[in-house]
């Protein structure tokens, strides 16, 4: 791909069955889910486990089909991840999708923590110096983060792990329903997966631990239908940027615009970010009152939200209010 890829161009992230998707051609041809989003071919949760390598071969028609339309003619084409299941699997369709690479941004791995961690970061690894350019997105949504006695341990020693593949790491993600799960809770459509303190306070601790030095989207939100799913969405998404959150896993096409508007910049904070990062950091004075502006913007505390602004701003625009 010749466009500019980082984590915050990840937005809403599209799930969709390796095997079970006859229309996405078609449906990406005519561009019939907007822009911007990105598309996640699932190998995992919507796969039985005896249906995998039939699921795979699907996938490489898709994705030869796709390859073979965007040669014919120019459309929007989304950044393209697998979800895989296995360590596996990963060394092996990272070598027989690789003549997809034109196409193909990366991998999805899921329930990445403290006990499979080095096995993957041994694979990326062995992938990078093999001369494979794919990007991967743990997903943080293991039970094993749930032990009180050692989160914060495990938390920070992924984190040192992941130091030595850093730049192949695009973007975190986290898992709200299978951590919801394994407490056998599930969130209505009139409260947000911060409602559910167990599991929200598992995903401030992965923000406190890796927030500042990586992208970490948003749990998927499951309603798309029916009274409320889209001011429950909005709602989550206000609560998802307030705690550091930046995009999130979509089900569905009518959840995308929802998402892109919720990662629009507001003008006033535009504005804000332009000046921060304007300023001649060498002048007595690096504290200044925006013209129209109600609040105090000061360079050595604002730059890095400044920075974030002016990003998510070149990918999904401003808004003005």
């Amino acid at each position: 791909m010749n466009r500019v890829i980082s984590g915050y161009g990840v937005g809403a992230l599209m799930y969709c069955p390796a095997n079970m998707h006859g229309t996405i051609v078609e449906s990406l041809q005519k561009e019939q889910f907007g822009k911007p989003f990105s598309l996640a071919f699932c190998l995992e949760d919507t796969v039985h486990e005896n249906a995998v390598e039939e699921a795979e071969q699907y996938l490489y028609k898709t994705l030869e089909s796709i390859q073979k339309a965007k040669a014919a003619r120019d459309f929007y084409m989304p950044l393209i991840f697998i979800r895989i299941r296995s360590v596996q699997q990963l060394e092996k369709l990272a070598s027989v999708y690789s003549v997809f690479s034109d196409i193909l941004t990366g991998f999805i791995i899921p329930k990445f923590f403290i006990e499979n961690c080095d096995a993957y970061i041994e694979v990326i690894t062995k992938l990078k110096n093999s001369g494979y350019q794919y990007y991967y997105m743990p997903i943080f949504e293991s039970a094993s983060m749930i032990d009180l006695s050692s989160r914060h341990k495990n938390l920070a020693m992924v984190k040192d792990k992941l130091e030595t593949v850093q730049e192949s790491i695009l973007n975190i993600r986290v898992g709200g329903n299978d951590l919801s799960h394994a407490f056998s809770i599930r969130r209505p459509v009139n409260h947000t997966i911060y409602d559910v303190k167990p599991v929200a306070d598992i995903l401030i601790d992965i923000v406190t631990t890796y927030g500042t030095t990586y992208v970490i989207s948003g749990p998927v939100w499951e309603y798309y239908a029916g009274e409320g799913w889209d001011t429950g969405l909005k709602r989550e998404l206000e609560l998802d940027l307030l705690s550091g959150f930046i995009g999130k896993t979509v089900i569905h096409p009518k959840q995308i615009a929802i998402v892109n508007e919720a990662l629009k910049v507001k003008k006033s904070d535009y504005e804000d970010a332009c000046q921060i990062l304007n300023w001649d950091r060498g002048a007595a004075n690096l504290v200044s009152a925006n013209i129209g502006s109600m609040r105090m913007n000061e360079y050595n505390t604002h730059h890095r939200w400044a920075v974030k602004m002016m990003q998510l701003a070149k990918v999904y625009g401003i808004k003005e209010i």
